[in-house]
């Protein structure tokens, strides 16, 4: 079967993101790519902070609510229509849930071929990425470097601990069954029309 979407799953600053356009470059077809970030980026303001939507404790926890959640069903949904529409879709998430996220996404996906991504890297390594890069709540990063995890199993596992992302993106690359290359097309020549008033040799 054609694979048609790879969920990457792994903590914050495990190196998905780079994996991610790693992957656009080396897979053989045009791949869009949607992550959990730009989905949190594209919640209104007042969803940021609040107990509907989603907040980020001083020791890098997160938790959503009832809005959020709608709203993540709603984004999941989408992603999995334009899956079925023909699109080849990589999916960057943070399965914070444990199998219940994965469940929301096998669920919204049903009857597509999915390629299961797990994300690792040495909670200290992604520690020191998350100081590096200033955007996240300190401490995100090595709490979830293993919680993420848990109860999870998947198709390929990298560990960007100590691999450069395009060799992650290549071993995972690997493991994605492409559509088969149509048969080339081959034009012949028309044999010339026969004279209807031509005899057979004697």
């Amino acid at each position: 079967m054609t694979t048609q979407v790879i969920v990457l799953n792994g903590g914050s600053s495990s190196g998905k993101s780079g994996i991610v356009r790693c992957l656009q470059q080396v897979l053989p077809d045009a791949w869009l790519a949607f992550g959990v970030d730009s989905f949190v980026d594209a919640l209104p303001a007042r969803l940021r902070g609040s107990d509907g939507g989603i907040t980020f404790a001083a020791d890098g926890g997160v938790s959503v609510g009832a809005e959020f959640r709608a709203l993540d069903a709603a984004w999941t949904e989408g992603i999995a229509a334009m899956a079925r529409a023909g699109a080849r879709i990589i999916v960057d998430d943070v399965f914070l849930g444990g199998p219940a996220s994965r469940q929301r996404w096998e669920k919204a996906l049903s009857g597509l071929t999915v390629l299961w991504v797990g994300v690792r890297c040495d909670s200290a390594v992604a520690a020191g990425r998350e100081i590096a890069r200033g955007d996240r709540v300190g401490g995100m990063a090595a709490s979830q470097a293993r919680a993420v995890h848990e109860g999870m199993s998947y198709d390929v596992e990298v560990d960007t601990t100590h691999t450069e992302s395009l060799e992650c993106a290549r071993v995972i690359a690997a493991q994605v069954t492409c559509a088969p290359a149509p048969p080339a097309h081959v034009t012949r020549t028309p044999a010339p029309p026969r004279d209807p008033h031509a005899r057979a040799a004697t």
